[in-house]
Formats: structure tokens, C-alpha cells, sequence
């Protein structure tokens, strides 16, 4: 390997360490229990996934009647997750429009 090689491999090295977080799409196999598979290769149960409010079902009961007010996740929605470099938990930022 040159000096120049390894100049570049280090810098690369460097560059790689400063990031924060890594951002990755991700598909809902499973709603009922959740599981996303990420970067088409690894699976993710509930037990590593952050999912905020405005991701889960949101029904209201009115006089009786049961009103769906909000969505959650279902198999097939495609989403955003974003990594901590790090950690082993995902935060499901968002679900892409179909």
C-alpha cells in the first residue's frame, strides 16, 4: 500500500467515525408483532425499534362507535430509520408516501 493509500484510508477512517447516525429505508413485514426489515437484509423486532406517536393507531370511541382517527404501521409501508452510531436501537422517523 502507497502513502497516498493510506492517507485516504485513514482520512475515510476519520470521516466515518464523526458520523452521528446512520439514515436507512426500511419495509414493515410485521405489524401485529412490528417487524421492519432494513437494508433488505436484517430483520427488526419491537424490541430494537422506536416508534413515535404519530406511527401507531389512534382510534376514539364517540356515543359508542369506534373512530379510526390515525393509522399505525402496516406490512408493506415503507419507512425511514435512523441509527445512532453505536447503538442497537432504530427510530422509525417516518413512513414514505407509496
Amino acid at each position: 500500500m502507497s502513502l497516498n493509500d493510506s492517507v485516504k484510508a485513514i482520512a475515510e477512517g476519520c470521516v466515518n467515525a464523526m458520523k452521528l447516525a446512520d439514515v436507512m429505508p426500511g419495509v414493515v413485514v410485521s405489524a401485529g408483532p412490528l417487524v421492519v426489515r432494513a437494508d433488505q437484509r436484517l430483520n427488526l423486532d419491537d424490541d430494537f425499534l422506536i416508534v413515535p406517536e404519530h406511527l401507531t393507531e389512534q382510534k376514539l370511541v364517540i356515543g359508542g362507535s369506534e373512530i379510526l382517527l390515525r393509522k399505525g404501521l402496516e406490512a408493506g409501508d415503507r419507512v425511514v430509520l435512523i441509527r445512532q452510531q453505536g447503538a442497537l436501537n432504530f427510530y422509525v422517523a417516518g413512513r414514505l408516501a407509496p
